[in-house]
């Protein structure tokens, strides 16, 4: 595809973390640079300052992984779908847009779309691991490892059948609430990345229910 380089030979270039959808940082490609990105799978860009390629993280390893590539409706801008390797930006903030607009509040940045809470919940279970059991509900569930997971798991599930036909909306959203923070503990006990479910959620797109079930079931000897 044939970009609309500027004057410079440059593309304004946006990075989007691939699984949270957060705008992690701009900056700018000329055509080495998204050449290079392509081939690679790591993102170049050129900076104007220094008048220069350089790549993300060069120096500091905070790279970003490169999951595709897209170009926007007037072909003078491009998406960059990553995964970060930590903080996107060199404040060592998770992206580089941590200021709101008008009085320049300071935070963490954009965190993406809604449902990329769950994402950020499962960090915070992560980080629990390390934190005093007395101080901590998630410290102390882990503590208690797979018996005590499983049956708060469960106790939730019973809770929210109990709502889930005819109870309070509030109800089930608060009891909805429980059950997928308690899977998220369970996920993070064993270890899987709640990455790897939306993965395997995407991947069902486009396919039957009855014929995905099928194709899980052991074939007769």
């Amino acid at each position: 595809m044939q970009l609309a380089w500027d004057d410079r030979g440059l593309v304004a270039a946006v990075a989007q973390d691939a699984g949270t959808g957060a705008v992690l940082m701009l900056a700018w490609m000329n055509a080495e640079a998204l050449e290079r990105t392509l081939a690679t799978g790591q993102a170049h860009f050129f900076s104007r300052s220094r008048a220069r390629l350089w790549k993300k993280g060069e120096d500091s390893g905070r790279t970003l992984a490169v999951r595709e590539v897209r170009v926007d409706c007037d072909a003078d801008a491009v998406l960059l779908l990553c995964t970060p390797a930590g903080p996107a930006c060199h404040t060592g903030k998770p992206s580089c847009f941590y200021r709101a607009a008008p009085a320049g509040a300071e935070d963490d940045g954009p965190r993406g779309a809604p449902a990329a809470v769950l994402d950020r919940l499962a960090g915070v279970i992560e980080a629990r691991k390390a934190a005093p059991a007395s101080s901590s509900y998630t410290r102390s569930l882990l503590d208690g490892g797979f018996p005590r997971i499983l049956a708060k798991i469960a106790e939730e599930e019973r809770e929210l059948a109990l709502e889930l036909e005819s109870g309070k909306e509030a109800a089930v959203v608060h009891e909805t609430a429980d059950l997928f923070f308690h899977v998220l503990v369970g996920l993070g006990a064993r270890g899987v990345a709640p990455a790897r479910v939306w993965a395997e959620l995407e991947r069902r797109f486009g396919q039957s229910g009855h014929d995905e079930k099928a194709a899980r079931r052991p074939k007769p000897a």
